[in-house]
C-alpha cells in the first residue's frame, strides 16, 4: 500500500484491511518497510526465498498481509496511520495500540493486530527481524493473549 498525501504527510489507511479482516474473521500482519531500506530488502528477500514454507502458515493462522511502503526520507512526524476516523502520527499510533516500543521510526516494523486494531503481541523491529524460518513460524503460530498484557 502506498501512502496518500505525500510529500508533506504520508498517511496509510488501515480501514479497508481492518474491514476485510472483520468480514473474513482474520488478523493483520502489518509490515512497514521503506523502498530504500537495506534491512527491509533483506527481510523481503527472506520472505520471497521461503514463501513455499511461510505462505501456508500465513493462511493457516488466518493472517492478511498489509504491506505499507514508505521511504527512509519519511520521518516519524510525517508518517500517519489512519484507523477509521482517526489519523495518528506514527508515535501516537504506537501508543494507541499499546506498543511499548514507542520510539523513533525504525524500518522494518511489524505489527500483529486483530480485526479491531488491537495488538496481539509485541514485535521486533529493525535489523535482525525474523532471520530464520523457525523464528517467523514461531511468531505466526503464537498463542493469542490478552492485549492488556502489553500495557502492564
Amino acid at each position: 500500500m502506498q501512502p496518500a498525501g505525500t510529500p508533506e504527510r504520508h498517511e496509510f489507511d488501515l480501514g479497508p484491511a481492518l474491514q476485510r479482516a472483520r468480514a473474513e474473521k482474520k488478523r493483520l500482519y502489518v509490515y512497514l518497510g521503506a523502498s530504500d531500506c537495506a534491512f527491509c530488502r533483506k527481510y523481503e528477500a527472506f520472505l520471497a526465498r521461503h514463501a513455499d514454507e511461510l505462505v501456508p502458515q500465513f493462511v493457516a493462522q488466518g493472517y492478511l498481509l498489509v504491506d505499507l511502503r514508505s521511504s527512509l526520507s519519511v520521518k516519524a512526524d510525517r508518517l500517519y496511520i489512519r484507523i477509521g476516523t482517526r489519523s495518528l502520527p506514527y508515535a501516537e499510533f504506537q501508543r494507541s495500540i499499546g506498543d511499548e516500543r514507542a520510539r523513533q521510526l525504525v524500518y522494518p516494523s511489524v505489527w500483529l493486530l486483530d480485526a479491531d486494531a488491537k495488538p496481539l503481541m509485541q514485535m521486533p523491529a529493525g535489523t535482525g527481524t525474523f532471520e530464520t524460518v523457525p523464528e517467523q513460524l514461531e511468531i505466526l503460530q503464537f498463542e493469542h493473549f490478552d492485549a492488556e498484557e502489553l500495557t502492564r
